[in-house]
């Protein structure tokens, strides 16, 4: 098995330093092209000149591509239009019924959608609390960025790339094919662009907000930040003519954009596993997560409450058993959920345990209540 990456995950990495795996570094792109340099735009002080999701930075770049013929690449960590839809008056934000999440506005098929559970209903004129008709929309989706790029260049020819645009069969690759052929001058997309594009004439590489996956609630968050910048910054630049890359930022002192600025690997992977170390998280720790849910919430809490009681006779004192919480999202499609998870070294009962808790749960054969036991799980939102 060979495994290729220019930001190979910390736990694939650490094996590599101690051996399990073969370490390969390719030291060079694969036409020895310079890699692109990189600046940052701090979004603090740009709002002064700021249109829009725009910086007047980023639009001048933009444009210098336009007059010369080339192409560019902007990422948004976010589909749809704007990310929720809020009353000026009470302050009610415009929720699905099911999940405790936000509804996206969507304004192609002018309405709400629920991206848990695909609930769908009609963009509100008045507030469903106050009755208020001062209904706002607040944050900023591919779409809203795509209708913001084309008011300011009219005659630019602007695809976007995201899970609506690409529902349907064929057309990912109608879009990539249309770029390709320098039929569109720029090319907006959420992650699903950050790899494997390989387009010459790519000259400049936007990210609109390089602080989305910053912000997650996971330890992961600044892994996550590093790898997604490094990746579309490989981008630009990848034929004959040099790419620059803008990153918008309003964290742009946090040392995973500045060593995803330099195309620093290595310092990233060094500075990261010290975090990991002192938080006692992957790879220096094993996780499992232990996830319960039920259309009832005291039934979900009751049942985890018993498995923690349980996983604590079970394990060592050197384990870090924390929970029961609820999760992040606590009600998804009417349904709700609490977690726990372990942290350990080594816990030779731990395994017996939970496939016998396991045995238990499918034996009880019933929907009320839903048990998953994900060891090593990548997120724990």
């Amino acid at each position: 098995v060979v495994l290729g990456s220019a930001t190979p995950s910390l736990e694939s990495r650490a094996r590599a330093q101690k051996g399990v795996y073969t370490l390969l570094r390719l030291t060079k792109r694969a036409r020895a092209q310079l890699l692109p340099e990189v600046h940052l735009i701090d979004m603090r002080t740009e709002f002064v000149h700021q249109k829009g999701s725009f910086s007047k930075t980023l639009l001048d770049a933009v444009e210098k591509r336009l007059e010369r013929g080339e192409q560019s690449v902007l990422l948004l960590n976010r589909r749809g239009y704007s990310s929720f839809v809020l009353c000026r008056d009470c302050g009610t934000v415009l929720e699905c019924p099911n999940c405790d999440i936000s509804l996206t506005l969507h304004m192609d098929t002018r309405s709400m959608k629920c991206h848990y559970c695909g609930h769908e209903e009609h963009i509100p004129n008045f507030c469903p609390k106050c009755h208020s008709r001062q209904i706002r929309y607040f944050g900023t989706g591919t779409q809203k960025v795509q209708e913001e790029l084309q008011e300011v260049f009219p005659d630019a020819r602007i695809v976007r790339m995201d899970v609506d645009t690409t529902r349907r069969k064929g057309q990912h690759e109608a879009i990539l094919k249309q770029f390709e052929n320098q039929e569109a001058d720029i090319l907006i997309g959420t992650q699903m662009i950050a790899k494997g594009l390989d387009y010459p004439n790519v000259t400049l590489v936007g990210v609109i907000n390089a602080d989305t996956a910053l912000n997650i609630p996971d330890f992961r968050s600044s892994e996550k930040t590093f790898q997604l910048l490094t990746q579309v910054s490989g981008r630009a630049g990848r034929g004959d003519k040099p790419g620059e890359v803008f990153i918008q930022t309003y964290n742009p002192t946090h040392y995973a954009i500045q060593l995803a600025q330099g195309h620093q690997y290595e310092r990233f992977f060094e500075t990261e596993m010290r975090m990991r170390h002192m938080a006692n998280y992957p790879p220096y720790f094993f996780t499992t997560m232990i996830t319960f849910s039920s259309e009832e919430e005291g039934v979900a809490l009751k049942k985890a409450v018993e498995v923690h009681k349980a996983l604590k006779a079970n394990v060592s004192p050197n384990a870090v058993v924390l929970g029961p919480t609820a999760k992040s999202i606590a009600r998804m499609n009417n349904r709700y959920y609490f977690q726990i998870i372990v942290k350990y070294k080594n816990e030779p009962q731990l395994q017996e345990f939970l496939e016998q808790l396991m045995m238990e749960t499918q034996e009880v054969g019933s929907k009320k209540l839903l048990m998953t036991i994900d060891m090593e799980p990548q997120h724990f939102l």
